[in-house]
């Protein structure tokens, strides 16, 4: 992994963006429909997962923030939870590493965004397992820190990286846990780069079933999901063809330009 800095954090205070985490005004903007470019990134960022979705299954989205997820899931059976009390949230005050579902209760969850937010990486993963029906899915669409994340982090003073901190660790968090909004977005690399060390880790609990990084100028023009940044409004023909480019660059240059990463977990 190609990295600027081996650690880099930043406070509330320093960072570049706008409206970050006002849940409501994500809605609210989103709704109005202005903002095409942020459409077209969600749908590619929810619409891979219809794949791995049968309109049967009954799923839970954790973390879900603002829950757009909504917009672009098939899946009619899709119930969304958060930490925060949102109430257009299904389930409210949901700790995601430890929830009072019963076990084997449902068949797919997802995680957009979220990971990378979490303390304790390891007991989501155990807690999903645990909700999960046998043969379950946690599907994950998560950011990739590769070296164009690193420098919008570092130039917006967003969050952060950290790539000395051990995502295993049930003692040792590997972000704030006294903010919720903190993130570390070096932890999906640390977690999915080393496939050896997933398999000693958590391999007895899941297999991986699908990954792929992806994801650069959809991404970086798209004006901010939880955030607000500049972007330049494009037809969606203009997009299709950003997508294209970026299915280029992802695909032979992942570590340089690659910004989002999707992972299917079937449960063992």
């Amino acid at each position: 992994m190609l990295k600027i800095l081996k650690k880099i954090k930043f406070n509330e205070e320093e960072n570049r963006m706008t409206n970050v985490a006002a849940t409501e005004d994500v809605i609210k903007n989103y709704k109005k429909g202005k903002n095409k470019n942020l459409d077209y990134l969600l749908s590619k960022r929810f619409g891979w997962m219809n794949n791995f979705i049968q309109r049967s299954e009954v799923g839970l989205e954790v973390g879900a923030g603002a829950a757009l997820s909504k917009q672009f899931i098939l899946n009619k059976n899709l119930k969304t939870s958060d930490f925060s009390d949102h109430q257009h949230l299904d389930f409210k005050n949901v700790d995601a590493q430890k929830t009072e579902f019963g076990e084997n209760s449902f068949d797919y969850i997802i995680s957009s965004n979220m990971l990378h937010h979490i303390p304790y990486p390891i007991k989501l993963f155990q807690e999903t397992h645990r909700i999960l029906k046998k043969g379950g899915k946690l599907i994950i669409e998560e950011v990739t820190c590769s070296l164009t994340l690193q420098l919008v982090t570092i130039l917006m003073r967003h969050e952060g990286f950290d790539f000395t901190v051990d995502p295993w660790s049930t003692t040792q968090p590997v972000t704030d846990e006294k903010n919720v909004w903190s993130g570390n977005i070096a932890v999906t690399n640390l977690i999915f780069d080393n496939i050896n060390l997933f398999e000693e880790k958590i391999g007895n609990l899941y297999k991986i079933e699908h990954h792929k990084r992806y994801e650069c100028l959809i991404f970086l023009n798209s004006g901010g999901v939880c955030s607000t940044i500049f972007y330049i409004p494009l037809s969606t023909t203009v997009l299709k063809i950003l997508d294209k480019l970026d299915g280029f660059l992802t695909k032979y240059f992942p570590n340089i330009f690659a910004t989002g990463r999707q992972i299917v977990l079937r449960k063992i």
